[in-house]
């Protein structure tokens, strides 16, 4: 029998991270595993870490060559982000 109350498991899920506040942080975790579909295999070949903190973007950079590259296209980076998150998560970039 069937109750009237009755949700589908993604509508409880949702409401379960709404209501714990844990939207952001998902969002967050989606831009650190999406570094490398945004840039490219080869320039995250490059990068060992990456974290954000205070809506601060970290990246660690091995190559000097690249990461001038990057911080010449931070803005563009931050532009992007915040795109492909729906919201502005990201305010800057730090290559390290």
């Amino acid at each position: 029998m069937r109750r009237s109350n009755t949700q589908s498991l993604s509508e409880v899920l949702k409401q379960y991270i709404e209501e714990n506040r844990m939207e952001r942080k998902l969002k967050e975790v989606d831009i650190v595993q999406g570094w490398e579909n945004l840039l490219g295999k080869t320039i995250a070949r490059y990068t060992r870490n990456i974290y954000i903190r205070n809506r601060i973007l970290y990246v660690e950079i091995t190559s000097a060559v690249v990461k001038n590259e990057l911080f010449l296209m931070r803005e563009e980076i931050c532009r992007r982000i915040n795109e492909n998150a729906g919201d502005e998560m990201i305010t800057r970039i730090v290559f390290k």
